[in-house]
């Protein structure tokens, strides 16, 4: 089972610490397609970031 997170008295949901794990790895490989200049042959950038965001959280919360 899994419990709240206590950071200085204040709880937080483990959804959160999910949320932080997943902003990295989101991060991350927004850097690298960047960097590869991928995202520039994307029809909607934003709409694509979003979808791989929600992508890469899916996969956080699998794996935890």
């Amino acid at each position: 089972m899994t419990h709240e997170l206590n950071l200085f008295g204040v709880y937080f949901a483990p959804f959160v610490g999910d949320l932080l794990r997943a902003a990295l790895g989101f991060f991350i490989l927004r850097g690298l397609l960047a960097r590869t200049r991928w995202l520039a042959r994307v029809w909607h950038p934003a709409l694509f970031e979003l979808c791989l965001f929600v992508s890469v959280l899916s996969a956080t919360v699998y794996l935890t």
